[in-house]
């Protein structure tokens, strides 16, 4: 079921746009500028980044096609097999769970290991860059050659990984 187009004001003074009618611009100040638009559609996504699934639409599963995806290992064989053999380029893992159950360890032990072999990019919203060394010292890892973000922005994050390669 598609969607209907969204509506949007836009300030035929200034430009500013408004989610709903008001009757004086919050940019520009003009009383009684605001126009009714429809938004334009979002952009589609870079097909490079793992959120891009392909074309939707229903298949059936026979006609899907089903190709091994090559796996890197994390180093930790529970982890490993739990991913079905290691991590594949491009997807995402979401790793939850309880407070204080060792989420934060676990990955940071992962991207250890991981990063003596291949380029890793440890990202943090939550925790400070002193806190995750703090922990990787504690706990006896070595992790030369592992970079390090504490950011929660997702555009900020994938272009400082972008400038990064």
């Amino acid at each position: 079921m598609s969607r209907a187009p969204k509506t949007l004001y836009v300030c035929r003074d200034c430009g500013a746009s408004s989610p709903k009618w008001v009757g004086q611009c919050g940019d520009c100040g003009a009383w009684n500028s605001l126009e009714e638009s429809v938004a334009a559609p979002a952009a589609k996504r870079d097909a490079h980044y793992a959120g891009e699934a392909g074309e939707s639409g229903i298949h059936t599963l026979d006609t899907v096609l089903a190709e091994e995806q090559v796996r890197t290992p994390s180093g930790i064989g529970e982890l490993d097999r739990v991913l079905g053999g290691g991590l594949v380029e491009g997807a995402v893992v979401l790793i939850g769970g309880d407070p204080g159950i060792g989420k934060s360890t676990l990955l940071l032990q992962a991207l250890t290991r991981l990063s003596s072999s291949v380029p890793a990019l440890y990202v943090s919203g939550e925790e400070s860059a002193q806190q995750i060394g703090l922990r990787a010292r504690r706990l006896g890892m070595a992790p030369d050659g592992m970079k390090l973000l504490t950011e929660t922005s997702i555009e900020r994050i994938l272009a400082l990984a972008a400038a990064e390669k």
